[in-house]
Protein backbone atom coordinates (compact mmCIF):
# COMPACT_ATOMS: atom_id res chain seq x y z
CA UNK A 1 0.00 0.00 0.00
CA UNK A 2 1.48 3.84 -0.84
CA UNK A 3 1.90 6.27 1.67
CA UNK A 4 0.26 9.64 1.81
CA UNK A 5 3.83 10.84 0.50
CA UNK A 6 3.76 8.27 -2.42
CA UNK A 7 0.21 9.30 -3.62
CA UNK A 8 1.10 12.90 -2.95
CA UNK A 9 4.43 12.51 -5.51
CA UNK A 10 1.89 10.37 -7.83
CA UNK A 11 -0.62 12.96 -7.91
CA UNK A 12 2.51 15.72 -9.06
CA UNK A 13 4.04 13.67 -11.71
CA UNK A 14 0.92 13.83 -12.84
CA UNK A 15 0.06 17.05 -13.44
CA UNK A 16 -0.25 18.50 -17.17
CA UNK A 17 0.50 21.97 -16.77
CA UNK A 18 0.46 24.78 -19.48
CA UNK A 19 1.94 28.09 -20.00
CA UNK A 20 -0.03 30.97 -21.97
CA UNK A 21 2.21 34.12 -22.58
CA UNK A 22 -0.16 36.56 -23.42
CA UNK A 23 -3.77 37.70 -22.40
CA UNK A 24 -5.00 39.50 -25.43
CA UNK A 25 -7.93 38.20 -27.15
CA UNK A 26 -6.00 35.06 -28.86
CA UNK A 27 -4.24 34.59 -25.22
CA UNK A 28 -7.55 34.04 -23.58
CA UNK A 29 -9.57 32.41 -25.94
CA UNK A 30 -7.10 30.29 -26.46
CA UNK A 31 -7.36 29.75 -22.21
CA UNK A 32 -11.19 29.20 -22.07
CA UNK A 33 -10.85 26.53 -25.18
CA UNK A 34 -8.00 24.56 -23.21
CA UNK A 35 -10.06 25.08 -20.08
CA UNK A 36 -13.28 23.49 -22.11
CA UNK A 37 -11.21 20.85 -23.37
CA UNK A 38 -9.60 19.51 -20.49
CA UNK A 39 -6.37 18.67 -21.88
CA UNK A 40 -4.09 20.24 -18.86
CA UNK A 41 -4.70 19.69 -14.39
CA UNK A 42 -2.78 23.16 -14.11
CA UNK A 43 -3.07 26.65 -16.68
CA UNK A 44 -0.63 29.68 -16.05
CA UNK A 45 -1.23 33.13 -17.52
CA UNK A 46 1.39 35.63 -17.76
CA UNK A 47 1.68 38.54 -19.00
CA UNK A 48 3.12 42.60 -19.30
CA UNK A 49 -0.05 43.58 -17.39
CA UNK A 50 -0.72 41.63 -13.99
CA UNK A 51 -3.81 42.17 -13.73
CA UNK A 52 -5.37 41.31 -16.74
CA UNK A 53 -3.75 37.71 -16.12
CA UNK A 54 -5.46 37.83 -12.95
CA UNK A 55 -8.84 38.78 -13.75
CA UNK A 56 -8.53 35.91 -16.95
CA UNK A 57 -7.90 33.62 -14.73
CA UNK A 58 -10.57 34.46 -12.19
CA UNK A 59 -12.67 35.02 -15.02
CA UNK A 60 -12.26 31.54 -16.72
CA UNK A 61 -12.23 30.21 -13.30
CA UNK A 62 -15.67 30.57 -12.18
CA UNK A 63 -16.50 28.39 -15.11
CA UNK A 64 -14.75 24.77 -13.95
CA UNK A 65 -18.04 23.59 -12.36
CA UNK A 66 -19.37 23.16 -16.05
CA UNK A 67 -15.94 21.72 -17.32
CA UNK A 68 -13.20 19.62 -16.00
CA UNK A 69 -11.33 20.39 -12.86
CA UNK A 70 -8.10 22.77 -13.31
CA UNK A 71 -6.13 24.94 -11.13
CA UNK A 72 -5.91 27.97 -13.49
CA UNK A 73 -3.59 30.91 -11.95
CA UNK A 74 -1.58 33.88 -12.85
CA UNK A 75 1.83 33.72 -12.60
CA UNK A 76 4.94 35.01 -13.76
CA UNK A 77 8.28 32.92 -15.71
CA UNK A 78 9.36 31.12 -12.96
CA UNK A 79 6.23 29.04 -13.02
CA UNK A 80 7.43 27.67 -16.43
CA UNK A 81 10.85 25.57 -15.39
CA UNK A 82 8.03 21.79 -15.01
CA UNK A 83 5.36 23.12 -18.10
CA UNK A 84 4.48 20.20 -20.63
CA UNK A 85 3.65 23.57 -23.57
CA UNK A 86 4.26 27.50 -23.82
CA UNK A 87 2.05 28.85 -25.81
CA UNK A 88 3.28 32.47 -27.26
CA UNK A 89 0.77 34.57 -27.99
CA UNK A 90 1.93 38.08 -26.67
CA UNK A 91 3.24 40.58 -29.28
CA UNK A 92 1.51 43.68 -31.14
CA UNK A 93 -1.83 43.47 -32.64
CA UNK A 94 -2.43 43.45 -36.44
CA UNK A 95 -4.04 46.48 -37.40
CA UNK A 96 -6.57 46.39 -40.41
CA UNK A 97 -4.71 47.01 -43.73
CA UNK A 98 -1.68 45.76 -42.00
CA UNK A 99 0.06 42.41 -43.24
CA UNK A 100 0.87 39.98 -40.64
CA UNK A 101 4.76 40.82 -41.96
CA UNK A 102 4.27 44.04 -41.10
CA UNK A 103 4.73 43.26 -37.26
CA UNK A 104 7.59 41.60 -38.01
CA UNK A 105 10.14 43.77 -36.22
CA UNK A 106 7.97 45.13 -33.62
CA UNK A 107 6.95 41.38 -32.12
CA UNK A 108 10.67 40.25 -32.46
CA UNK A 109 11.96 42.79 -30.06
CA UNK A 110 9.10 41.53 -28.11
CA UNK A 111 10.13 38.08 -28.12
CA UNK A 112 13.91 39.19 -27.59
CA UNK A 113 12.05 39.86 -23.78
CA UNK A 114 10.43 36.20 -23.35
CA UNK A 115 12.70 33.92 -25.02
CA UNK A 116 15.62 34.77 -22.77
CA UNK A 117 13.81 34.67 -19.38
CA UNK A 118 12.01 31.13 -21.06
CA UNK A 119 15.94 29.46 -21.24
CA UNK A 120 16.85 31.39 -18.29
CA UNK A 121 14.81 28.43 -16.84
CA UNK A 122 16.24 25.85 -18.57
CA UNK A 123 12.87 24.64 -19.73
CA UNK A 124 12.88 21.58 -21.75
CA UNK A 125 9.33 21.26 -22.69
CA UNK A 126 7.54 22.47 -26.16
CA UNK A 127 7.23 26.00 -27.22
CA UNK A 128 3.85 26.61 -29.10
CA UNK A 129 4.46 30.25 -31.34
CA UNK A 130 0.80 31.76 -31.83
CA UNK A 131 2.10 35.29 -32.65
CA UNK A 132 2.30 37.03 -36.12
CA UNK A 133 4.19 36.66 -38.36
CA UNK A 134 4.10 32.90 -37.40
CA UNK A 135 6.54 31.33 -39.35
CA UNK A 136 8.94 34.24 -38.48
CA UNK A 137 8.99 34.55 -35.13
CA UNK A 138 8.82 30.08 -35.07
CA UNK A 139 12.18 30.81 -36.69
CA UNK A 140 13.25 33.22 -33.96
CA UNK A 141 11.92 31.39 -31.10
CA UNK A 142 13.88 28.35 -32.65
CA UNK A 143 17.06 30.25 -33.03
CA UNK A 144 16.94 32.25 -29.35
CA UNK A 145 15.95 29.05 -27.11
CA UNK A 146 18.52 26.55 -27.97
CA UNK A 147 15.49 23.70 -27.95
CA UNK A 148 15.36 20.92 -30.18
CA UNK A 149 14.03 22.56 -33.64
CA UNK A 150 11.01 20.01 -33.26
CA UNK A 151 10.12 21.38 -29.84
CA UNK A 152 9.48 25.09 -31.52
CA UNK A 153 6.84 25.49 -34.04
CA UNK A 154 3.96 27.45 -34.91
CA UNK A 155 0.35 27.36 -35.27
CA UNK A 156 1.17 27.53 -39.08
CA UNK A 157 -1.67 27.15 -41.47
CA UNK A 158 -3.82 25.03 -39.40
CA UNK A 159 -6.49 27.75 -39.09
CA UNK A 160 -6.12 28.86 -42.87
CA UNK A 161 -6.53 24.76 -43.75
CA UNK A 162 -9.50 24.99 -41.12
CA UNK A 163 -10.97 27.90 -43.53
CA UNK A 164 -10.18 26.16 -46.81
CA UNK A 165 -12.15 23.00 -45.51
CA UNK A 166 -15.01 25.06 -44.44
CA UNK A 167 -15.43 27.03 -47.65
CA UNK A 168 -15.15 23.76 -49.88
CA UNK A 169 -17.53 22.45 -47.87
CA UNK A 170 -20.22 25.36 -48.06
CA UNK A 171 -19.31 25.40 -51.43
CA UNK A 172 -20.00 21.34 -52.32
CA UNK A 173 -22.50 21.28 -49.30
CA UNK A 174 -20.71 18.44 -47.65
CA UNK A 175 -19.58 17.99 -44.15
CA UNK A 176 -15.67 19.52 -44.65
CA UNK A 177 -14.38 16.74 -41.80
CA UNK A 178 -14.96 14.68 -45.06
CA UNK A 179 -12.44 16.93 -47.63
CA UNK A 180 -8.85 16.24 -47.24
CA UNK A 181 -6.98 19.13 -48.42
CA UNK A 182 -3.70 21.61 -46.87
CA UNK A 183 -2.90 25.47 -47.42
CA UNK A 184 0.87 25.45 -47.23
CA UNK A 185 3.80 27.92 -47.16
CA UNK A 186 3.15 31.01 -45.25
CA UNK A 187 0.44 31.69 -42.87
CA UNK A 188 -0.13 35.10 -44.73
CA UNK A 189 -0.61 36.84 -48.25
CA UNK A 190 1.54 33.83 -50.66
CA UNK A 191 -0.14 30.74 -48.44
CA UNK A 192 -0.59 28.41 -51.31
CA UNK A 193 -3.49 25.33 -51.63
CA UNK A 194 -2.29 22.50 -52.47
CA UNK A 195 -5.11 21.87 -55.01
CA UNK A 196 -3.62 18.97 -56.84
CA UNK A 197 -3.88 16.64 -53.74
CA UNK A 198 -7.26 17.39 -52.62
CA UNK A 199 -10.11 15.18 -52.61
CA UNK A 200 -12.82 14.34 -50.69
CA UNK A 201 -13.35 10.77 -49.08
CA UNK A 202 -9.90 9.78 -51.56
CA UNK A 203 -12.07 11.32 -54.81
CA UNK A 204 -10.05 13.86 -56.25
CA UNK A 205 -11.22 17.18 -55.77
CA UNK A 206 -12.04 18.05 -59.15
CA UNK A 207 -14.08 15.01 -60.03
CA UNK A 208 -16.35 15.35 -56.82
CA UNK A 209 -17.04 18.85 -57.70
CA UNK A 210 -18.22 18.17 -61.26
CA UNK A 211 -20.17 14.71 -59.01
CA UNK A 212 -22.09 18.00 -57.29
CA UNK A 213 -22.54 19.66 -60.66
CA UNK A 214 -19.50 21.95 -60.33
CA UNK A 215 -17.37 22.51 -63.67
CA UNK A 216 -15.76 25.93 -63.77
CA UNK A 217 -12.68 24.41 -61.34
CA UNK A 218 -10.16 27.62 -61.82
CA UNK A 219 -12.09 30.47 -60.91
CA UNK A 220 -13.66 28.56 -58.08
CA UNK A 221 -10.12 27.44 -56.67
CA UNK A 222 -9.38 31.20 -57.26
CA UNK A 223 -11.98 32.07 -55.29
CA UNK A 224 -11.99 30.00 -52.68
CA UNK A 225 -7.97 30.51 -52.41
CA UNK A 226 -8.74 34.44 -52.09
CA UNK A 227 -11.28 34.04 -49.46
CA UNK A 228 -8.92 31.93 -47.27
CA UNK A 229 -6.46 34.38 -47.43
CA UNK A 230 -8.36 36.90 -46.83
CA UNK A 231 -10.79 35.77 -44.53
CA UNK A 232 -8.67 37.48 -41.12
CA UNK A 233 -8.23 41.02 -42.44
CA UNK A 234 -12.19 40.54 -43.51
CA UNK A 235 -12.92 39.56 -39.43
CA UNK A 236 -10.77 42.10 -38.52
CA UNK A 237 -12.18 44.96 -40.63
CA UNK A 238 -15.82 44.00 -38.91
CA UNK A 239 -14.60 43.18 -35.72
CA UNK A 240 -11.03 44.18 -35.05
CA UNK A 241 -9.29 41.25 -34.29
CA UNK A 242 -9.82 37.26 -34.90
CA UNK A 243 -9.66 34.76 -32.14
CA UNK A 244 -12.25 32.58 -31.34
CA UNK A 245 -10.92 29.85 -34.65
CA UNK A 246 -7.48 30.32 -34.16
CA UNK A 247 -8.65 29.48 -30.43
CA UNK A 248 -9.96 26.48 -31.87
CA UNK A 249 -6.96 25.11 -33.72
CA UNK A 250 -4.57 25.72 -30.69
CA UNK A 251 -6.46 23.76 -28.80
CA UNK A 252 -6.76 20.92 -32.05
CA UNK A 253 -2.58 20.94 -32.06
CA UNK A 254 -2.37 20.88 -27.85
CA UNK A 255 -4.37 17.74 -28.18
CA UNK A 256 -2.08 16.13 -31.23
CA UNK A 257 1.35 17.29 -28.46
CA UNK A 258 -0.58 16.15 -25.03
CA UNK A 259 -2.54 12.72 -26.09
CA UNK A 260 0.63 12.03 -28.12
CA UNK A 261 -1.73 11.91 -31.46
CA UNK A 262 0.65 11.96 -34.08
CA UNK A 263 -1.45 13.83 -36.08
CA UNK A 264 -0.83 15.20 -39.79
CA UNK A 265 -1.09 19.13 -38.68
CA UNK A 266 0.14 21.64 -41.25
CA UNK A 267 2.42 23.80 -38.53
CA UNK A 268 5.37 26.21 -38.76
CA UNK A 269 8.65 23.79 -38.69
CA UNK A 270 12.09 24.38 -40.12
CA UNK A 271 12.63 22.88 -43.66
CA UNK A 272 16.13 21.45 -44.46
CA UNK A 273 16.70 20.82 -47.76
CA UNK A 274 12.68 19.08 -48.00
CA UNK A 275 10.50 20.41 -51.33
CA UNK A 276 14.45 22.52 -52.36
CA UNK A 277 13.71 24.83 -49.22
CA UNK A 278 16.63 25.47 -46.63
CA UNK A 279 17.08 27.34 -43.79
CA UNK A 280 13.63 28.84 -43.58
CA UNK A 281 10.59 28.16 -41.28
CA UNK A 282 7.29 27.44 -43.45
CA UNK A 283 3.61 25.70 -42.66
CA UNK A 284 3.44 22.03 -44.16
CA UNK A 285 2.19 18.79 -43.43
CA UNK A 286 3.75 17.54 -40.37
CA UNK A 287 3.74 14.36 -38.13
CA UNK A 288 2.52 16.34 -34.62
CA UNK A 289 3.09 14.08 -31.43
CA UNK A 290 4.01 13.91 -27.39
CA UNK A 291 7.88 15.13 -28.62
CA UNK A 292 6.30 17.87 -30.67
CA UNK A 293 7.15 17.75 -34.47
CA UNK A 294 8.37 14.75 -35.48
CA UNK A 295 8.85 14.96 -38.90
CA UNK A 296 7.90 16.48 -42.31
CA UNK A 297 5.28 14.67 -44.28
CA UNK A 298 6.32 14.47 -48.44
CA UNK A 299 2.94 15.32 -49.66
CA UNK A 300 2.73 15.66 -53.76
CA UNK A 301 2.69 19.24 -55.25
CA UNK A 302 2.37 20.07 -58.79
CA UNK A 303 5.06 22.32 -60.80
CA UNK A 304 3.15 25.61 -59.97
CA UNK A 305 2.47 24.76 -56.64
CA UNK A 306 6.26 24.33 -55.93
CA UNK A 307 7.41 26.84 -57.92
CA UNK A 308 4.83 29.39 -55.25
CA UNK A 309 5.86 27.38 -52.27
CA UNK A 310 9.62 28.35 -52.79
CA UNK A 311 8.68 32.21 -53.58
CA UNK A 312 6.81 32.05 -50.65
CA UNK A 313 9.90 30.81 -48.41
CA UNK A 314 12.09 32.96 -50.14
CA UNK A 315 9.57 35.94 -49.12
CA UNK A 316 10.14 35.29 -45.71
CA UNK A 317 14.25 34.19 -45.82
CA UNK A 318 14.05 38.12 -46.67
CA UNK A 319 12.09 38.80 -44.27
CA UNK A 320 14.27 36.78 -41.89
CA UNK A 321 17.40 38.29 -42.90
CA UNK A 322 16.53 41.88 -42.43
CA UNK A 323 16.11 41.37 -38.86
CA UNK A 324 18.41 41.66 -36.12
CA UNK A 325 18.64 39.16 -32.72
CA UNK A 326 20.49 37.35 -30.89
CA UNK A 327 20.41 33.31 -31.49
CA UNK A 328 21.31 31.30 -28.60
CA UNK A 329 24.95 29.82 -27.93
Amino acid sequence: MQTKKENKMNKISSVRKVVIIGCGFVGSTIAYTLMIKGLFSKMVLIDANKERAEGEAMDISHGLLFSHPMDIIAGDYDDIADANMIIITAGANQKPGETRLDLVKKNTAIFATIIPEIKKRNYKGIILVVANPVDILTKVAQDMSGLPEGHVFGSGTVLDTARLRYLLGEHLQIDPRSIHAFIIGEHGDSEIPVWSSANVAGVPIHEFCEMRGFFNHDQSMRDIGENVKNSAYEIIQKKKATYYGIGMAISRICSAVMRDEESILPVSTSLHNDFGIDGVTVSMPAIVGGNGVERIVPISLSYEENKKLSASAELLKSTLASLDYKKSE
